[in-house]
């Protein structure tokens, strides 16, 4: 239950952060809490193709928002 509640929690705050390095103001929590753990899925992808990964709380945030931050950059083109 407790790694279930910080993952959400990493998604959450991951989604929210990059809401604004992407110059947005969030997307409210749901979508904040999709679009980081969606994220943290396409980071992790993206990450071991470089053979990256974030270990720890702060690597799983960093993981998590650069794919969230990478997810809305491809929503935005299309």
């Amino acid at each position: 239950m407790i790694p279930l509640f910080w993952e959400i929690a990493i998604g959450i705050l991951a989604g929210f952060l990059a809401g604004q390095i992407m110059r947005g103001r969030g997307y409210g929590v749901l979508l904040d809490l999709v679009l980081g753990l969606v994220g943290a899925v396409i980071g992790g992808f993206v990450f071991a193709l470089f053979g990256l990964r974030g270990y720890g709380l702060v690597g799983q945030l960093v993981t998590a928002t650069a794919g969230a931050a990478l997810l809305i950059w491809v929503a935005r083109r299309l």
